[in-house]
């Protein structure tokens, strides 16, 4: 019998709302699953994918899921995991990093057994690179094997990836499917094999509604009732609260009834998302939010979805601006080269006086590399190393998008709803000086 946790989509490093305090939540609620699987004494925690929310991370995101780690090693718990597109690299992954350290095991076409059950690996896969993929695997001589994989699967929302072709086509009979990618958890039977989605573990947009938490995945004959052999259970995360705020407003309401609406929630310490539609007079954003805020609320956004009369009908937005643009950017096939740069233009983490600078130093580090200035959809599998299974974390882009991105990219080597993720040829060859926003790449460990 194996008792696993079925984890993934913890972003690690996102700072919503350009929020430092909901950076800190997304390693928190990570924390929070490694906590309960030291508790529980559970055989093993296998991560689906995107532990990171991009590329490169920000130090102080490594070294906290580094000491996260480390507990769970302490307790003699593996740390079982793949790649997922937000994070995957050209070059070596974190999680190369995390298992030369003796903190993780990153899985592949090679089975790693657990008392007697055997994990795989599939790392993200571009759709466009999908055709000509083998589900090659070594075989095992365990009781259960199971396959974990990062990608947008079959039969749930927004799928691009035949659940049914990979169980047919692989070498491996497989009791389950422990898959990430979609924030939305659910389960569901495909040939006899049970495949699931864990969610994420933290809010990473205002569509995710339903509460956080993972799964608790059991290998055993009498696990549930029947031949079914696995049995997962959902379990529940405390997280930071969200508070969502819908205000239909009469013809002759303004904003004194939204606030009044704000009023009758508790926001304290949590993220209020107001939402406004019918008739009634104009509102100032800034105004309500300042309210909420003033309240207690950690943050608050306020989306007005009336139609505005100008010369053109305009929906006004308030909740997230920055998840806009970066749709907008990773939907243009951008060269890595030039994702480089809106990144340092646009990060957070790079103070206005030193954009100039950095920005110079990113292009100058890729001068070497002519397939960092070749747009996204002209890369070629050859450039990109080839297309067996084991070797698939070494890229991304958004038609492995999030399930709540609703955005489809083929081909595209950006990943899609990251701030920070679009540094494809970083390198430690730095002719002048280094990057100021914070972040490392894994040349610089690799």
């Amino acid at each position: 019998m194996t008792r696993v946790i079925h984890t993934g989509d913890t972003h690690i490093g996102y700072a919503q709302y350009h929020s430092p305090v909901r950076r800190q939540d997304f390693l928190d609620a990570f924390a929070a699953v490694v906590d309960d699987a030291i508790d529980d004494g559970v055989d093993a925690v296998v991560h689906a994918g995107d532990l990171f929310h991009d590329r490169r991370p920000a130090l102080t995101d490594l070294m906290g899921t580094i000491r996260v780690l480390r507990r769970l090693a302490d307790a003699d718990i593996p740390f079982l995991a793949v790649v997922g597109n937000h994070e995957a690299a050209r070059g070596g992954q974190w999680l190369d990093l995390f298992e030369r350290l003796d903190l993780a095991t990153r899985l592949g076409d090679e089975p790693i057994t657990v008392d007697d059950t055997a994990f795989y690996g599939l790392d993200h896969v571009p759709v466009s690179r999908r055709d000509t993929l083998a589900y090659d695997f070594a075989s095992h001589d365990a009781s259960y094997a199971t396959l974990v994989a990062h990608g947008l699967f079959e039969p749930f929302a927004h799928a691009d990836w035949d659940t049914k072709t990979v169980l047919e086509e692989s070498d491996v009979a497989f009791d389950a499917m422990l898959l990430g990618d979609n924030h939305t958890p659910g389960r569901a039977e495909v040939a006899d094999t049970w495949v699931t989605y864990p969610g994420s573990t933290e809010r990473a947009s205002a569509s995710e509604r339903e509460g956080r938490g993972y799964n608790l995945v059991r290998f055993d004959e009498t696990a549930a009732a029947g031949d079914d052999r696995v049995e997962i259970r959902r379990r529940a995360l405390e997280t930071r609260p969200f508070v969502f705020v819908e205000v239909d407003l009469d013809a002759r309401e303004g904003e004194p009834a939204v606030r009044e609406r704000v009023r009758q929630h508790d926001v304290t310490d949590a993220v209020v998302l107001v939402e406004v539609t019918g008739d009634g007079d104009s509102i100032t954003p800034a105004a309500v939010e300042a309210f909420a805020t003033d309240r207690g609320a950690l943050i608050a956004r306020v989306s007005d979805r009336r139609t505005v009369e100008t010369d053109e009908s305009v929906d006004v937005h308030f909740a997230d601006p920055e998840s806009a643009v970066r749709e907008r950017v990773e939907s243009m096939g951008l060269s890595a080269a030039a994702l480089d740069i809106d990144d340092a233009v646009r990060s957070t983490g790079v103070a206005d006086s030193n954009v100039r600078e950095t920005v110079k130093t990113r292009v100058t580090d890729q001068l070497d590399d002519p397939g960092a200035f070749v747009t996204a959809g002209d890369i070629t599998p050859e450039e990109r190393g080839g297309d067996s299974v084991g070797d698939e974390g070494d890229e991304s882009d958004d038609d492995g998008s999030d399930a709540n991105d609703e955005s489809d990219d083929d081909g595209s080597d950006a990943n899609d709803e990251s701030d920070d993720d679009h540094n494809a040829n970083d390198t430690d060859e730095s002719t002048e000086t280094t990057p100021t926003d914070g972040q490392v790449s894994m040349e610089d460990y690799l």
